[in-house]
């Protein structure tokens, strides 16, 4: 079974509890995910299948899409409703003008600090693991992009809001650093990723319904391509003759006009590689045949 199994995630589970979930029931070696969620998010998680998982490096450099509740008023040591309160203040009377002045900051591309409590690496260790630990180090700030952000709803202590953006970015540091912003701290309280790349909750199966599922022999038909799951890399469709060529990692001339990354398609319509365009020629990332 080889391709992209979309799951609409719970509450609950850890990105790695669905995979081993996901592994164990379809009795396969390889699946692998292609961006954590927190185990307090719902929503898209993008699960790669057998010979997808070649390409799951690919995947995750899709934008990303979320509904968040923002609750006001109280920092965690998590940036979210799971950790521990560690400063409170009141929360000022909140305007629509208020909230625009403070959202503008946080649109457009910026530098974000990784909180503490994320799987992001420094000196081979994951920082959840030195928070856990009792220990805080510095960490680099990463450019990231927010595309949209929308304030949807708020009460006099919680926002609801709309957030379309870069892979890498923290909905939970935005939360805490809007809580600033405002003077009043804040957390976050609720999140859904609805989009991951080209990947919509539209498709995706809820966890809970995967054993009824296999069990029908249904999911098969459920599973995104390795080719449409690429869909946002342009193609290059070569002939019968250039994907031997392709197969052998031999390069290929490409027509003009074609800079950058690439999803290169046999005559059939078979995803046979994942290259960059390089003066008119093909340099290879993944060779899928």
């Amino acid at each position: 079974m080889d391709g992209v199994l979309v799951i609409d995630k719970p509450s609950g589970p850890t990105s790695f509890d669905v995979v081993r979930q996901v592994r164990s029931l379809l009795k396969l070696k390889k699946v692998g995910h292609t961006g954590t969620l927190d185990p307090m998010a719902t929503g898209v998680l993008p699960l790669c299948l057998g010979e997808a998982t070649k390409v799951a490096g690919f995947i995750t450099e899709g934008d990303k899409a979320y509904d968040a509740t923002v609750r006001l008023g109280a920092e965690t040591d998590t940036q979210d409703a799971e950790g521990q309160v560690t400063a409170r203040a009141p929360v000022p009377p909140l305007t629509p003008a208020l909230l625009e002045s403070a959202l503008a900051r946080f649109r457009g591309s910026f530098d974000q600090v990784p909180p503490m409590y994320s799987a992001v690496k420094v000196a081979g260790k994951r920082l959840y693991e030195l928070a856990r630990a009792g220990e805080e180090v510095e960490r680099a700030a990463r450019h990231v992009t927010v595309y949209e952000l929308v304030l949807r709803d708020f009460s006099a202590d919680r926002l609801q809001l709309s957030v379309r953006c870069s892979k890498g970015f923290f909905v939970r540091t935005l939360a805490f650093d809007l809580g600033r912003a405002l003077g009043c701290g804040a957390h976050l309280e609720a999140l859904r990723r609805t989009h991951s790349g080209p990947f919509t909750l539209a498709r995706a199966l809820p966890l809970a319904d995967l054993p009824a599922l296999a069990k029908e022999g249904a999911l098969a038909p459920r599973l995104v391509s390795m080719a449409d799951a690429l869909v946002e890399l342009p193609e290059v469709r070569v002939s019968a003759a250039e994907a031997q060529r392709v197969s052998h990692g031999v390069p290929v001339e490409v027509p003009a006009g074609r800079p950058g990354r690439v999803r290169v398609m046999g005559p059939d319509g078979a995803l046979l590689a994942v290259a960059e365009v390089v003066a008119g020629r093909l340099r290879y990332l993944r060779v899928l045949v």
